[in-house]
């Protein structure tokens, strides 16, 4: 065989679309209760049900030895999983290009050392507000204070890649898309504005009168600032653009008004173990069931995923009326 020969991945969906990337949810329990994400009251799952950290280690070692360059961990909060950095040292060795976690903050002062130590390469940490009345509400309990100290230890520790992520809501927040921009060319951080996703049975607002497209957003920006498009690839939905005064790129992640799904390469892993081909269709595989069943041979859970990328569906059909199709709550997918 030719040595330079490389074979093709075997995650390769029915859409020519190679998977490489992974977000993987360590729990779907938050210490924020955020409005856009999760109901006011939540029912989380039983411990017993929840992967342990060796079960969540051993899907994320069988993903990367089926090709998989990126993984990202999320929940839920991330870091209010006991003896996580266990977990992100074994995911650290695994040769990955990109190692993130998504978080929402308020614990980093205490672990941004220790994620850094233990591997962890780049952070995205949400930031919805400046306004501390604002951000409680949205947040419904947050300490707006306490997720900025947390992103000043991040950038002290000196990760490969910091970025902030902001849903904006009409009505709500997007009075504060240009204080944003401003904190984040300052600090010399990254940042995405996203687009409220229809997951989950909400009551604390109408979505469809909060809707705020990618492109009123942008709109906003370039009242002050033009925007170029940036070249940079994170392997994520975001389309990036550039300033020409500033180190900041400014994404925009747009499930509703530009579908990214051409490009998707990514699938998820709930807390619960069931693989999501696609975060707006219910197909699923339930790898927990594997796991435990076969718990010192990984062959057919690499087998189980091989196979479940058959299932990846081709879109996802978000709709902006307010009409919920998928009942689970951000919190519960994965980020």
């Amino acid at each position: 065989m030719n040595k330079f020969f490389t074979p093709p991945s075997p995650l390769i969906d029915r859409f020519g679309r190679q998977v490489n990337y992974v977000r993987l949810s360590v729990t779907d329990r938050c210490d924020l209760r955020c409005v856009y994400c999760m109901s006011e009251n939540m029912t989380f799952l039983p411990r017993e049900q929840v992967l342990s950290l060796e079960e969540i280690g051993r899907i994320a070692s069988v993903f990367v030895s089926l090709g998989v360059e990126k993984i990202r961990l999320t929940g839920g909060e991330p870091l209010v999983r006991r003896d996580l950095l266990d977990l992100i040292g074994h995911i650290g060795q695994l040769g990955l290009q990109d190692f993130a976690m998504t978080t929402n903050g308020t614990q980093l002062s205490h672990f941004a050392g220790s994620l850094k130590a233990a591997g962890l390469k780049r952070l995205n940490i949400s930031l919805d507000s400046l306004d501390p009345a604002k951000f409680r509400r949205i947040t419904r309990n947050g300490d707006l204070d306490k997720v900025l100290e947390g992103i000043e230890a991040a950038r002290a520790v000196g990760f490969e890649g910091i970025k902030l992520n902001a849903v904006i809501m009409r009505g709500r927040n997007d009075d504060e898309v240009l204080d944003l921009i401003e904190l984040v060319r300052r600090l010399e951080l990254d940042i995405s504005f996203i687009e409220e996703m229809p997951l989950g049975v909400i009551s604390e607002h109408n979505r469809h009168e909060t809707y705020c497209s990618s492109d009123d957003v942008q709109q906003i920006i370039e009242q002050h600032y033009a925007l170029q498009p940036a070249s940079m690839k994170t392997g994520g939905p975001s389309r990036y653009f550039k300033m020409a005064d500033s180190l900041s790129r400014v994404g925009f992640i747009s499930p509703h008004s530009h579908n990214f799904c051409s490009e998707c390469n990514r699938v998820r892993v709930t807390a619960e173990g069931r693989l999501l081909l696609c975060l707006g269709n219910e197909h699923s595989v339930d790898l927990r069931a594997i796991l435990r069943r076969y718990p010192r041979d990984n062959t057919p859970l690499r087998e189980a995923i091989i196979d479940a990328i058959e299932l990846k569906p081709e879109q996802h059909h978000f709709t902006t009326d307010g009409d919920v199709q998928i009942l689970r709550f951000m919190s519960s997918s994965g980020g």
